[in-house]
């Protein structure tokens, strides 16, 4: 019985494993919907944008996995680029009603809503531009402007 990841390798190519357009909107446009909702919750909490300004780019120190190597990399990226972790921050915040949690996970979120939204997706262990929402340097979007 083959493996789960032998089977989504074979399913799917690293080029472009989402192959239609509307499904690379779809999945932008919901980047968006996070970033904008994330941002709407924030501004409630009341917590300070310059707080929010100051952390926002924090996540992608995880890239920093990508120097020991590109497995590693992406390992350490998607598990801070996963919207499971920050969420997992937020409900901690409710359930041990621990406010001042929350406005640290609504930026992470907000920060990954963002990524998506530019088309920036979960890595693969190939490398840093081959992510579930296709090479980097060949998405869709790009291709649309071209034309």
């Amino acid at each position: 019985m083959a493996s789960e990841t032998t089977v989504l390798r074979q399913s799917s190519s690293h080029t472009a494993p989402l192959q239609g357009k509307a499904v690379h909107i779809f999945l932008r446009l919901e980047g968006l919907a996070f970033a904008a909702l994330s941002a709407v919750l924030y501004e409630r909490t009341g917590a300070s944008w310059w707080l929010f300004a100051a952390l926002w780019l924090l996540p992608d120190l995880s890239m920093l996995g990508y120097l020991h190597s590109p497995k590693l990399g992406a390992r350490i990226y998607n598990a801070i680029h996963s919207y499971v972790t920050p969420a997992t921050l937020a409900v901690c915040a409710l359930v041990f009603k621990s406010p001042s949690l929350l406005p640290y996970a609504l930026i992470w979120i907000n920060h990954i809503g963002v990524d998506r939204l530019l088309g920036y997706g979960l890595k693969y262990p190939d490398g840093f531009k081959f992510t579930h929402l296709g090479k980097l340097s060949q998405r869709p979007a790009d291709a649309t402007v071209a034309n």
